[in-house]
């Protein structure tokens, strides 16, 4: 059978930076996660092959003998599946926090991850996300919203166990104890078992109410604040509206913002850019024009002489800092536009045009004037 490359089952290219072979690594690893794929096969396989490939190219003299020789190569250095001696702690308390990191505030809160609470024998998460979508100015300016959800209930007749009337037995993978123990010379590392998730028991016989699952689909309706100035990857906490646990607590649910773009204001973060189209003889003159803003209209002062792509800054009408630090700035940036055809008549106004200027109408001539002399000089010797 062909082995998969390190290199593919990462997902990354054969120069990739080591940054970037971590950023790669801890993403895949936490959407294959046994935790997060409970009784997934193909999962907790491709967890596996995961920390392996990473374990031999996060370290550069591995790596290279990888990129010679392949994994032939690597056999008697120390080689296995799952985390291994030489596997960096950091890397492994990093995985751990990403995954099981407690989360920031309460309803309306925003935090980093979100944890994953569960009690024992039950069969999924108590906290649970939903990624949410907003118009351009719902997320400038706050809104309300009325979201329906699916929370999950454990299911009454196998008690949320998912095993007929409620009965586990021990599994045999881990002896009942919940981990397995991964040993790499003389070093060793517990890891959750991952036919039994942690729970040192196992499904026998399936439960006919709930297929097994553990638990059943309740469907509600919330409504939410969402502040003024939540961006694209904010996520906001909504206390009490997870997934339930048998002595009726829930979770905690989470919104992941994902907001549209707009056809005319780009958005960077507090701030927002606008193009202003202005004709090649109003950058020329000079003019007062109206441009609009997230708030009306602002007024705009063309100087003598107006560069494309030269910004005009307004302070103070930007986005609201959802983290309560002041609005931004508004950035007006020029596009000058030029005619793309002429009349005879419009030739001939602007040929005048330029000839009342003189000398300073043609400054490619004096700039120029030295270096015509000096390509001369090198052909005439």
């Amino acid at each position: 059978m062909t082995e998969m490359d390190y290199y593919e089952i990462l997902e990354v290219s054969r120069t990739c930076s080591g940054a970037e072979l971590k950023k790669s690594y801890r993403k895949l690893a936490m959407k294959y996660h046994p935790d997060r794929n409970p009784n997934d096969k193909e999962a907790e396989e491709k967890f596996k092959l995961l920390s392996q490939a990473y374990e031999v190219l996060k370290d550069k003299d591995k790596r290279a003998i990888y990129d010679k020789y392949g994994k032939a190569g690597l056999e008697g250095q120390g080689m296995g599946g799952g985390f291994s001696g030489s596997q960096n702690m950091d890397d492994i308390m990093e995985m751990f926090n990403s995954m099981f990191g407690g989360a920031g505030g309460g309803f309306g809160g925003f935090g980093g991850g979100h944890s994953q609470r569960r009690q024992a024998n039950q069969k999924y998460n108590l906290d649970f996300e939903i990624e949410f979508p907003l118009k351009f100015q719902e997320a400038v300016f706050g809104c309300e919203k009325k979201i329906d959800i699916k929370y999950k209930v454990p299911c009454d007749d196998c008690k949320g166990t998912g095993a007929e009337s409620g009965n586990l037995e021990s599994c045999d993978y881990c002896n009942g104890q919940g981990q397995v123990v991964m040993k790499q010379g003389f070093m060793s590392f517990a890891q959750t078992c991952p036919k039994c998730h942690g729970e040192g028991q196992k499904v026998s016989s399936k439960c006919a109410s709930c297929s097994g699952r553990g638990y059943h689909e309740e469907p509600d309706t919330i409504t939410i604040n969402i502040p003024a100035g939540v961006d694209s990857g904010n996520r906001l906490r909504a206390q009490g509206y997870g997934n339930q646990a048998r002595n009726g607590q829930r979770g905690d649910l989470y919104l992941t913002f994902n907001v549209e773009e707009d056809e005319h204001f780009i958005r960077d973060g507090s701030n927002i850019y606008i193009e202003v189209p202005v004709f090649f003889t109003q950058a020329a003159l000079g003019e007062t024009i109206t441009i609009p803003s997230l708030d009306g209209e602002l007024k705009l002062d063309l100087k003598i002489g107006t560069k494309d792509k030269e910004q005009f800054v307004f302070k103070g009408e930007g986005v609201e800092d959802v983290h309560g630090g002041g609005k931004g700035k508004l950035i007006a940036q020029i596009k000058v536009i030029y005619p793309k055809k002429l009349n005879d008549a419009q030739k001939r106004l602007l040929t005048e045009l330029q000839e009342s200027f003189g000398v300073e109408s043609k400054p490619h001539t004096s700039s120029f004037d030295l270096a015509f002399s000096k390509v001369k000089g090198w052909f005439s010797k």
